[in-house]
């Protein structure tokens, strides 16, 4: 019994009085608002949306899935790691 008790992992509870929210989520809700990532977002729509109303089409949309995504999370890595603890 002492050998299951020394490896067992450690349970981490958070305080049921504080609400947790992630910071990221927060950021890149903000970071979506503004217009270059907004535009890079919709170019991404319209690309999917081409490529669904095809049958047989060679296309994807990686590199505007990429460019959006890029561009957010360099967004978002500007204050995100000042607000970790």
């Amino acid at each position: 019994m002492a050998f299951r008790n020394w490896f067992s992992i450690p349970v981490v509870r958070a305080d049921d009085e504080e609400d947790l929210v992630d910071p990221q989520g927060v950021l890149r809700e903000k970071c979506q608002a503004k217009g270059h990532i907004e535009s890079l977002y919709n170019k991404y729509q319209e690309c999917n949306d081409r490529v669904n109303g095809r049958s047989k089409t060679t296309e994807t949309c990686i590199e505007e899935l990429f460019d959006y995504v890029a561009e957010l999370d360099h967004c978002v890595s500007h204050s995100l790691f000042s607000k970790l603890k």
